[in-house]
């Protein structure tokens, strides 16, 4: 009942309905670029942490208010475990703006929690194919592999995800040892 209050409402503010396009999404490209250099070489989990606060803040700036709006109210509802209405808002989203990947990447993430593992990963395939160095897709691309028992594949997504950030906390479910080259 509760998504379709949250589809009922969307229509009635003429959200869904809309013919507006969705604007680009900040180039935020040279910043992320130096970001994720510094994240690959970050000095240990502290120092790599703060640089990811920094991307998140960029990943999470929306094309527009609308798209911004949807992306908060997902994520809210994500964080007070109303998975069904997070999809839903978040739906409203990737409709909205396609080429915005954190839009595919939230969802994905609210799909995983919700353990529709298939769903994630053609969600967070949508947004690696928009953003391929988004470390945080990458790390829910290997645990979504690794909940669909899809294991030699997610070594390899996150090997690749430890080379943008070798601090992730991810790195534990490496089957090889630490030292080995990632």
């Amino acid at each position: 009942m509760r998504v379709l209050w949250i589809i009922l409402s969307l229509a009635a503010s003429g959200a869904v309905a809309q013919q507006d396009i969705c604007p680009p999404a900040p180039d935020h490209a040279a910043q992320r670029a130096g970001l994720m250099r510094d994240l690959a070489v970050s000095r240990d989990a502290t120092e790599a942490g703060i640089i990811a606060g920094f991307l998140w803040q960029l990943w999470t700036d929306a094309p527009d208010a609308q798209a911004q709006e949807w992306l908060d109210e997902g994520m809210e509802r994500r964080r007070v475990f109303d998975l069904t209405g997070s999809r839903a808002v978040l739906d409203a989203l990737v409709d909205y703006c396609p080429d915005y990947a954190e839009g595919w990447n939230q969802r994905a993430f609210s799909a995983f929690l919700a353990q529709d593992y298939a769903a994630a990963l053609a969600d967070l395939d949508r947004a690696l194919a928009l953003m391929p160095d988004h470390v945080a897709a990458l790390s829910g691309k290997a645990l979504t592999l690794i909940g669909l028992g899809r294991d030699a594949e997610a070594q390899e997504v996150l090997r690749a995800a430890l080379r943008l950030n070798p601090w992730l906390a991810e790195r534990a479910l490496l089957r090889d040892p630490p030292g080995q080259d990632i």
